[in-house]
């Protein structure tokens, strides 16, 4: 097999001018020195590659104008290249890190922490949505038997990046009040996770009522519209008048961040997950600093938040398969998108199988 189907990002200018997304025949890649060649058996549909698509999001670090999608990935070791340690063989069970290191920073290379340049699987390098995709050893993680490929592949991402959120971000510790904006693909597994941590109670904001059940049917105590005149009051109430202990923010809207910080209790902080490139709006900022409170932005999660969550969902303190709302194939990635940008059939994650 010389070709396979991969979903291709053609980037474009700036304005938008050239930008498409198609599923093409292109050639199989050859892992280098340090990669190995994964067969794809299942890749998650996230809203950062609909966003990719409609250029609301851009590659930061890409030189290339055309990148293949998908940074939620799960297959088979197939080839293995030159200067692979660790003793990973063909037929291994992968999940792939969301992202790598850059390897060539000052950090990199002193082996220090953070590399301010991180790369993402699927924007700034080709991911997984195609048949066969190149990964550096260093962004394998070993799948057991029994997890399945579609689950593996959401942990990267849908479940790793609220799993950081909550647990070293927000800190959140047992008997703490935790409020989550937005039950989608994230702030879903963010109720879970919290509801791990031991959070109470674990109140959920979202303006759609399917999002507000389902986030009922996933742990959560309270889910409230945020619409109600009575929003406040429902969540003093909740909290038995303290408020919340750590707000999340999984929608990334202005309006969303604001009715947050309004229902903090003293000393607690709203941690910023859903990303936009507008500003961070406090409507009183005198009794925001009086009551001590602080806001602190969230990005993705680490190697070993994705190795942590393996060992949980297998142990079976995590159940993912409610997590899977359909399969597509690969052929049909575009399908999958406009679902998921309509929000037909309500999707937490779909999965695309090559």
């Amino acid at each position: 097999m010389t070709t396979m189907l991969a979903g291709r990002l053609h980037i474009g200018d700036p304005d938008g001018t050239g930008r498409r997304f198609a599923v093409e025949e292109v050639p199989v890649p050859v892992p280098g020195p340090g990669e190995v060649l994964v067969e794809v058996r299942a890749a998650g549909v996230c809203l950062s590659d609909v966003h990719l698509i409609d250029g609301s999001l851009r590659p930061a670090y890409n030189p290339s104008d055309v990148v293949t999608l998908g940074h939620e990935v799960a297959g088979v070791v197939h080839t293995v290249g030159a200067e692979v340690p660790g003793g990973w063989a063909p037929g291994a069970r992968v999940t792939l890190q969301a992202g790598q290191v850059c390897g060539i920073c000052a950090n990199c290379v002193r082996r220090r922490t953070p590399c301010p340049q991180v790369l993402t699987r699927g924007v700034d390098y080709d991911g997984g949505w195609a048949q066969f995709t190149i990964a550096r050893h260093d962004t394998l993680a070993a799948i057991p038997d029994a997890l399945p490929f579609d689950q593996a592949a959401i942990i990267p991402d849908a479940v790793s990046t609220p799993y950081a959120a909550v647990v070293v971000t927000g800190g959140v510790r047992p008997a703490q009040s935790v409020g989550i904006w937005g039950a989608g693909g994230l702030g879903v597994h963010a109720v879970r996770v919290a509801r791990l941590a031991g959070a109470a109670p674990i109140v959920v904001v979202d303006p759609l009522p399917a999002a507000r059940e389902r986030a009922l049917t996933f742990g959560a105590d309270v889910a409230l519209d945020p619409a109600d005149p009575g929003f406040r009051r429902s969540v003093l109430a909740a909290t038995a008048g303290r408020g919340l202990d750590v707000a999340f923010d999984f929608a990334g809207a202005g309006p969303v961040r604001d009715q947050a910080a309004g229902v903090l209790a003293a000393g607690a902080q709203l941690v910023l997950v859903g990303l936009t490139p507008g500003p961070v709006a406090i409507t009183d900022g005198t009794v925001f600093s009086i009551r001590g409170n602080a806001v602190r932005g969230h990005y993705g999660s680490s190697p070993d938040h994705v190795e942590q969550l393996i060992r949980l969902v297998a142990a079976g303190r995590l159940d993912l398969g409610p997590s899977i709302s359909g399969h597509v194939p690969l052929a049909d990635a575009a399908e999958a998108v406009e679902a998921l940008e309509h929000k037909k059939g309500d999707p937490i994650r779909l999965v695309l199988t090559p």
